[in-house]
């Protein structure tokens, strides 16, 4: 993770910062328009890339900056290369900041089109910065941060990978209210755990059903990328133990067609879809499919559509009872328990879901918890469920959770527990890297054998437990109703040997006692 890069994260702390004196003190609103920013320089990047690599392999490719552009708010023709981010970074102060807002902006919110999801949901996208000043020093120290990430997965072996994610961490990170309103990231290593055991294919319908910056749509991309590249085996694993990349010598256009098509996030605010799709087309993904909607209202109609779901839902929110999807039969305004439910009807007969869901959720008594645990087991072949320790979500919060696997086939034979010690960071507010993996490449590695070992040892961290045991215990599914405790024995010394060893004890103390008396005389 970046944040474990203290360079980067001083240089995006001095961006905030930035930001903040410069007068955007709204969190959300600096993110956004920091993000704006990210997005020009990669695009920037992204573009000069592709254009070298259509030269070595001889594939045709269109640049985005080709040609001229016929703005709708000024009569005058932009010659396209003008609106590069290594173009207009060497203008004055005053003439860039002109520039950005009357051109490079406009260009962006066109990028794919007037008719585009991308353009659509731009459409009331400001660009507020307005002090050439605050432009000028942003754009270094967005400069200098690409620099430190450049140096950062050269070293690392790794790929350019969730910047404007880990900005979006460490910004909210930066203030009191982080993670208010549910809007907190999951952390990149859970999120490749859960890609990990899912296991996303090219071609796979793959859908978040509140994807916030997009973080599982990333993973699934750069995980299925990944999965392509042959040259994977010498590729050295990351932080946390996982193999990923973000380029592949396999990507042809064919491949990234497919590659675009299969990724569709949802979210009900309107900022998180804009940083979204920027994350994402920051990464490769020209046209993902990000859309605002509210996947448990009325007005969301899909279902049976996607082989993959992976998400994080709300945990604390409630909808309003007019407003629930009428497919939607638990009788509940919990949000999540209405996700597990509305996972369930995304997903084609067969298909996956990895869903983070508070602890409460497998243990809760009430009809509605218990009809949606019913509805895992019964309707569906829970395979997993792996709890996590209540610091993984700080600092923005610090509530227990649980990884659900499961997909929808059949019924439940046995489901299988992990109970992660360590997820490879220490669980306070810094989350600071520990060495090692602490329990996720073990995850792994169990999970994909787990059906060879069958372990029953509830004394261990991971074991099995039968269906008829969980439809008799009314369908609870906390791991602690099922492990058993270790307990060490502990030997104590008889009374009688205590008694001489104090009696030893004060023997020497009495003859020091003694020879101090002698001295002192």
């Amino acid at each position: 993770m970046l944040q474990n890069n203290s360079a980067i994260k001083n240089k995006i702390a001095q961006l905030w910062d930035k930001f903040w004196s410069g007068g955007i003190s709204n969190p959300l609103t600096a993110i956004e328009q920091i993000t704006y920013l990210l997005f020009m320089k990669r695009l920037d990047d992204l573009d000069l890339k592709r254009i070298s690599d259509a030269e070595f392999t001889g594939e045709k490719y269109t640049s985005k900056f080709d040609g001229e552009l016929t703005l709708p708010d000024i009569e005058q023709k932009v010659d396209k290369q003008t609106l590069r981010w290594s173009h207009f970074k060497h203008m004055s102060a005053e003439e860039m900041l002109s520039h950005v807002q009357i051109k490079v902006f406009p260009f962006l919110k066109l990028l794919n089109g007037a008719e585009s999801p991308f353009s659509h949901h731009m459409k009331n996208a400001v660009f507020i910065i307005s002090k050439p000043a605050l432009l000028v020093e942003a754009m270094s120290t967005i400069e200098e941060i690409f620099a430190e990430i450049e140096k950062d997965a050269n070293e690392g072996g790794q790929a350019f990978q969730d910047i404007q994610g880990d900005v979006y961490e460490m910004l909210l990170s930066e203030i009191a209210t982080a993670g208010k309103n549910g809007q907190f990231r999951t952390p990149r290593h859970i999120v490749k755990l859960i890609v990990e055991l899912v296991e996303p294919q090219l071609g796979n319908r793959i859908a978040d059903p509140a994807c916030g910056t997009g973080g599982f749509l990333l993973g699934a991309y750069q995980y299925m990328v990944t999965q392509l590249d042959k040259n994977k085996k010498n590729i050295q694993p990351d932080e946390d133990g996982f193999i990923r990349n973000s380029v592949s010598g396999l990507l042809t256009k064919d491949v990234s067609d497919i590659l675009n098509d299969s990724l569709y996030g949802y979210d009900i605010d309107v900022t998180m879809v804009r940083l979204a799709l920027m994350n994402l087309m920051m990464h490769g993904v020209d046209t993902p499919h990000i859309d605002y909607q509210d996947t448990l209202s009325k007005g969301f109609t899909e279902s049976n559509q996607y082989q993959i779901v992976m998400a994080n839902p709300p945990f604390t929110g409630s909808i309003d009872k007019g407003d629930i999807n009428e497919s939607l039969q638990l009788k509940t305004t919990k949000t999540e328990l209405l996700f597990v439910e509305n996972i369930f009807n995304l997903l084609k007969m067969g298909g996956t879901a990895g869903v983070i869901v508070p602890q409460g959720v497998l243990f809760s008594s009430g009809k509605a918890f218990v009809e949606a645990r019913k509805i895992l087991v019964e309707k569906c072949e829970l395979k997993a469920i792996i709890t996590m320790p209540s610091g993984v979500f700080k600092p923005y919060a610090g509530v227990s959770t649980a990884i659900l696997i499961f997909t929808k086939s059949g019924e439940t034979e046995n489901v299988w527990f992990y109970d992660i010690q360590s997820d490879g960071y220490t669980l306070d507010d810094k989350r600071t890297k520990l060495e090692g993996y602490g329990d996720l490449q073990d995850i792994v590695t169990q999970y994909k054998k787990r059906d060879n070992s069958k372990e029953s040892d509830r004394k261990k961290k991971f074991f099995f437990v039968p269906k008829d045991e969980i439809v008799a215990e009314k369908y609870n599914l906390s791991i602690s109703r099922y492990k058993e405790d270790v307990f060490e024995e502990v030997v104590h010394e008889k009374p009688t040997t205590i008694l001489d060893k104090l009696k030893t004890v004060e023997n020497e103390i009495n003859a020091e006692l003694i020879e101090l008396e002698g001295m002192l005389r």
